[in-house]
């Protein structure tokens, strides 16, 4: 019964449109109507700028991190990773947006925010070298994922490579558009690095 509790306010967290409520309240622009259509950070920052971009992006990873570490705050004797991905599962499939949510990558990163900071700071740092070397954010989030394999896997922290491999399947599957526009050379470039 725990776990359904926590389970849901996870779903619940995660299903927090950090995009729409942005874009609506601060610019007056619903930003499912515009680029992309996704509600996550990298939309946000190609509609509305690297100000409302750089909100969401750090609300939509503490979405993640809220969630995995509320276990550890309530005192309960469940799995903060376990708990962690049904933000993700939010996100992507938010109730509050009519379940179609963004990509995670800002979520997921939340999450191993949550339970493990150093390996976040490695799948930080991995997402912008590869995002200065490449200028793809597509790119670079997969990337980073494989990265976050790797490193869980040098460490021995396995229930972490176990996570971490769900969120890179995760973002490759919800990335697939990019993968054929990346190969087409048609995906989008930053131009502000």
């Amino acid at each position: 019964m725990e776990y359904v509790l926590y389970i849901l306010i996870a779903y619940l967290l995660g299903s927090i449109p950090s995009g729409l409520i942005v874009g609506k309240i601060g610019y007056g622009t619903d930003i499912r109507e515009h680029g992309s259509g996704n509600l996550g950070g990298t939309n946000t920052f190609r509609v509305l700028g690297i100000k409302a971009g750089l909100i969401v992006t750090i609300a939509d990873i503490l979405k993640g991190t809220a969630a995995a570490a509320l276990p550890y705050f309530m005192g309960a004797e469940v799995i903060p990773l376990v708990i962690g991905i049904f933000a993700v599962v939010g996100h992507m499939y938010p109730v509050f947006a009519g379940f179609k949510g963004g990509k995670a990558v800002a979520t997921s990163g939340g999450v191993i925010l949550g339970v493990n900071p150093i390996i976040f700071a490695v799948l930080l740092l991995s997402f912008f070298i590869v995002l200065y070397l490449s200028k793809y954010v597509s790119l670079s989030s997969m990337i980073s994922g494989i990265v976050g394999i790797v490193a869980t896997l040098v460490v021995k922290d396995y229930g972490l490579t176990i996570i971490i491999s769900l969120f890179t399947i995760f973002v490759i599957y919800r990335h697939r558009a990019n993968i054929k526009r990346i190969i087409n050379k048609t995906e989008p470039k930053i131009t502000w690095m």
